[in-house]
This record gives C-alpha cells, structure tokens and sequence, in this order.
C-alpha cells in the first residue's frame, strides 16, 4: 500500500497548530530563530506526543522581524552558533517533555540557500551532525541539501512542497517571482497526488520533474492553509494512500571531492527572500 508523510512547519504564531497536527504526521517546531520560544516548543511537543506526531526541528536565521525569509551575510561561525543555540533549546524541551526528535528541517532562506549551494550545506548539516549523528534531515529533493546530508552521513528523508512552484531545476521558485505560491485548491491537490503515485512534478515551465519525496510539506502560515491541508489528506485518503511518518534512507557518507577548507563558504551577498 503507497504510504505518504505530510509535514507542516508549527509554532510560528499562526494560531492554526491545533487543527494542523489532527491532520499531518509530521511536526517542524520553530526553535526561537525565525519564530517560536520556549512555551511555543514545549506547547507542539505535548500535542504531538499525544497524537503521535513524529517531531522535528526547524531552525533557521536568527531574524524575527522578517521571519527568517531573507538571506543574512555573517561568519559561518557566527550562523552554526545560532542553529546550535535553536538545536539546544529544542532538544532540552523535548528531553523535558520526553518525546524524541526524529529529524531537522531547515526554515526559508537558511533552506532555499542550502538548497543551492553544496559547500555551504555540507558545513550546516556537518554542525547538526556533530550535535547527533542519528538525527535525519528533511531535505528538499533534487538539491543540495540530498547531496550534503549523504556527504556527511546523516540519514535523509526527502521533501516536496504541495503549494510551492518549482524551476526546472528543481528548486523552489523565489517567493519575490510571480506564481511561486500555488493558491488554488485543485492545483494542489493534483500536483500531491501525482507525486505520491508518480513520482512526478510539474515545474513552472511545464517540465515534469522526477522525484522520490515521501513527504509533502502544507505550510501553516497562509491563508486557508488548515482547509486546504484537510483536502489535501482527504484527496489522499480517498485514492488508498495511508497517511504516515516515512522511514529516513541510510547510506554511508560519499566522497564528495571536496576539502576542508572549502566546506561552509559563506556567500558574499544577500539574495531573494526564502
């Protein structure tokens, strides 16, 4: 039987946590960079220890004000301290709370640059192994982030997004780029069903991309978003699909060619917004 997880990234002050996590099998927790505090942790973590909600982590820029959408140029140090100090705090909430994190998903433009560029994801996802070796990472298919989280060994579970548009590359068009947010119901209901049974997505050209994702990201913070995460689990449901957490790959660690000193280079310039 075809199984997929559907994920949606919580804590972000939406006001829509409740109703999402009846809903999704999977639970990105904002860990006080781009959103989220300590309450609003501890708040997810409970519910979704009491719905058997996998949990993850969602650190991003440490930037409230524009909700970690914008790219930051600092020190990579600088940056890897700020996803450490968003690690720690989540994982001492969830050691309190006793309910585990399964995975790591990196938040808007922290993502969408890791997503891009190989050498600066391998240094991120390197850091966050360091911290756990068998925490997973919920990576954007077809990018980077695969080939980083292979390249430092960490188990991988890869990600597709129900109402972002996509370039022929694969990436996530910029949110600043007309039709990068897909806002009709149908149009998305349809692009998570060809996925959970073909495979396939079609990019803002019309080129169909190939993809192994396992889990569809329904973003909490637009408007309708717990109506239409609804329509879309039903649509799902009502085609034999079962509805569940997806087991991460393991592999070992690949050769990426790379040396030390080339892991992590920060980019000398901000770019879109996430």
């Amino acid at each position: 039987m075809t199984s997929i997880d559907l994920n949606a990234d919580l804590g972000e002050g939406m006001g829509t946590d409740d109703d999402l996590l009846e809903i999704v099998s999977s639970a990105s927790i904002a860990c006080g960079g781009h959103a989220g505090d300590a309450g609003t942790i501890r708040r997810v973590l409970k519910i979704c220890k009491l719905r058997g909600v996998r949990a993850g982590a969602h650190p991003g820029y440490a930037d409230p004000v524009r909700f970690g959408r914008f790219r930051l140029v600092m020190p990579l140090d600088q940056l890897l301290s700020q996803i450490r100090e968003q690690m720690f705090l989540v994982r001492h909430i969830a050691d309190e709370v006793d309910y585990p994190l399964s995975y790591v998903k990196l938040h808007g433009a922290l993502a969408n640059q890791t997503a891009e560029e190989l050498t600066f994801a391998i240094g991120v996802f390197a850091s966050i192994q360091a911290m756990d070796k068998k925490m997973a990472v919920l990576a954007l298919d077809n990018s980077e982030q695969v080939r980083a989280a292979m390249a430092v060994g960490l188990p991988l579970i890869r990600e597709a997004y129900a109402d972002r548009a996509y370039t022929a590359e694969g990436l996530l068009v910029p949110r600043s780029q007309d039709g990068a947010v897909i806002h009709d119901v149908d149009d998305v209901i349809a692009r998570c069903l060809r996925l959970a049974q073909a495979g396939e997505i079609v990019a803002i050209d019309g080129s169909v991309l190939k993809s192994k994702a396992r889990s569809i990201c329904l973003h909490g913070d637009t408007p309708g978003a717990v109506d239409l995460a609804r329509e879309v689990r039903d649509a799902l449901e009502g085609e034999g699909i079962t509805i569940a957490a997806s087991e991460p790959e393991v592999e070992l660690p690949w050769d990426h060619g790379l040396g030390e000193g080339d892991i992590g280079i920060m980019p000398l310039n901000p770019k879109d917004p996430g």
